[in-house]
C-alpha cells in the first residue's frame, strides 16, 4: 500500500503538516485500536478516532491518492509529500462498499475539512461493526509526528490531533 500514493496538507506555524480530526469522537493512540495490524503499527504511526457522527473528511489539504474500491478507507498525500490513510471502521471491507457513500474522487484535490466520505451508522451498529477511525502516517519518510489531544473528544473539522514535521 506504501508505493500507491503519488507526490502531492495543512501546514503548521513550524512548516509541519497539522491533521485535524477526520470525524467527531474519543481520539486514542494507534495502540488502542483493537486490531493488531493497527496497534502493531505494521503499516505505520497514527492515531485513531472512536467515531461519533456519519461524516468522514479529509485531514489534511493534499490530493486523495487513494479511495478503496471498498469504500471504506483513502489515502492522501500532502504538498509535502506526508502520506496518510484514513480506514473507516473495522472489518468494513468485508461490507464491499454497503454502507459507504463516497462524495469525492481519486486524484480530487481537497482541503482538511472537506467531506470525503458518509456512513450509514445504523447500518453498521445493525452488524456489530467497531466504528473506530485509524488515521496512520504511511512509512516513515518524517522526523516527527506528534499526536495531540489524546483521551479528549474531537470535533469534527477543528481539533488538531496531530502534526508531523517531514
Amino acid at each position: 500500500m506504501f508505493g500507491i500514493f503519488g507526490k502531492k496538507g495543512s501546514d503548521s506555524a513550524d512548516g509541519g503538516v497539522r491533521v485535524i480530526a477526520p470525524c467527531s469522537g474519543r481520539i486514542v493512540d494507534i495502540t488502542e485500536v483493537p486490531d493488531a495490524v493497527f496497534s502493531g503499527k505494521m503499516m505505520g504511526d497514527g492515531i485513531a478516532i472512536w467515531q461519533e457522527g456519519a461524516e468522514v473528511c479529509a485531514p489534511v489539504d493534499g490530493e486523495l491518492t487513494l479511495i478503496a474500491e471498498t469504500k471504506h478507507a483513502f489515502g492522501i498525500t500532502t504538498p509535502e509529500g506526508v502520506q496518510l490513510l484514513v480506514h473507516v471502521g473495522l472489518e468494513t471491507v468485508e461490507l464491499g462498499g454497503q454502507g459507504f457513500d463516497v462524495l469525492v474522487k481519486a486524484g480530487q484535490k481537497v482541503k482538511a475539512g472537506d467531506p470525503v466520505l458518509r456512513v450509514d451508522m445504523d447500518l453498521m451498529h445493525d452488524k456489530g461493526i467497531e466504528m473506530i477511525v485509524p488515521v496512520v502516517v504511511l512509512g516513515d519518510d518524517y522526523q516527527e509526528l506528534s499526536k495531540e489531544n489524546l483521551g479528549s473528544t474531537a470535533e469534527r473539522r477543528s481539533t488538531v490531533v496531530a502534526s508531523i514535521k517531514k
